[in-house]
């Protein structure tokens, strides 16, 4: 089971249980670690939500068990959906419609990511990344636009600071999720006038998440030990940025980036930064194997 949320979280957050009635979230990536509790955090406070993703298995499960997280909640789950194409996404858009009559805010979370340093990277696996990362969140956008002008919507994409400085193996998704913030400013720009805002989240070391254990081989001291406030990030900082953006609060905020990392990012020079540049040659130097 992944680290979510209860309705523990409406007695102790800030917010209001009603917060978002009426309103319903449409999220790729939803059964992902991190898109997972932003949708649990936004049924809990009275939104119903379209649950993304490639998994059917997984997505059809990750939605009915938040749709238990509040009575009377509608939660649907939309799986065999590859955000690479646009024509797969409009077919969950129109099913989101049809079941649950209107999109409000769109959180552009599906993502992909290879652990490999530029000259074992081939240039599918590069392309991979940047279409699933950059791509996917356009066209996220794009089959969503109608439902967000109508309804003067939000978006949400989920980013990284990974691109912030020079992260060693992580050059795909440094250069996609860089991509992802420049739309995320230019669609601020563009469909301001129409009401509609657009925002990026960026999630720092946040434990029990998929990123956490795939990334990082540090026990949890080592990990917070760069972090100035001194603790790694939960779910629920996660799920009260997302709230936050998506709130009333927030009405006048857009083409903003919220950091959700507990300033790890100002003092951080990456991955393998404890044993650097002997971590990057003996990745660089190793055998070389696979295809361009």
């Amino acid at each position: 089971m992944p680290n979510t949320l209860d309705q523990s979280y409406v007695q102790r957050s800030a917010w209001r249980p009603d917060l978002f009635a009426g309103k319903v979230v449409f999220i790729t990536g939803g059964a992902g670690s991190i898109c997972r509790v932003q949708a649990e955090a936004l049924v809990l406070l009275g939104a119903n939500a379209a649950i993304i993703g490639r998994n059917v298995e997984k997505t059809e499960a990750a939605a009915k068990e938040i749709a238990t997280l509040r009575p009377g909640a509608k939660v649907i789950g939309i799986g065999a959906i590859d955000v690479r194409k646009v024509q797969s996404l409009k077919e969950a858009v129109d099913k989101t419609v049809q079941e649950l009559g209107r999109i409000d805010f769109v959180i552009a979370g599906a993502a992909g990511n290879f652990l490999c340093d530029f000259n074992h990277l081939s240039s599918n696996a590069f392309k991979s990344i940047i279409d699933i990362d950059l791509l996917g969140s356009f066209n996220t956008v794009k089959v969503t636009f109608d439902q967000l002008r109508k309804n003067k919507g939000a978006i949400l994409f989920v980013s990284a600071t990974l691109h912030y400085y020079g992260v060693p193996f992580q050059i795909g998704v440094g250069a996609a999720k860089a991509g992802v913030d420049a739309l995320s400013n230019a669609l601020a720009v563009e469909l301001g006038p129409l009401g509609i805002r657009s925002n990026t989240l960026a999630p720092g070391k946040i434990q029990g998440t998929e990123g956490m254990s795939r990334l990082s081989k540090a026990s949890e001291s080592e990990a917070k030990r760069t972090v100035p406030l001194q603790r790694l990030g939960t779910t629920e900082d996660i799920a009260d940025g997302t709230v936050y953006l998506f709130s009333p609060a927030a009405s006048y905020v857009t083409g903003d980036v919220l950091v959700v990392d507990g300033g790890n990012w100002q003092v951080s020079s990456g991955i393998g930064a404890n044993d650097y540049p002997v971590t990057l040659l003996d990745a660089i130097n190793a055998p070389k194997g696979g295809k361009l």
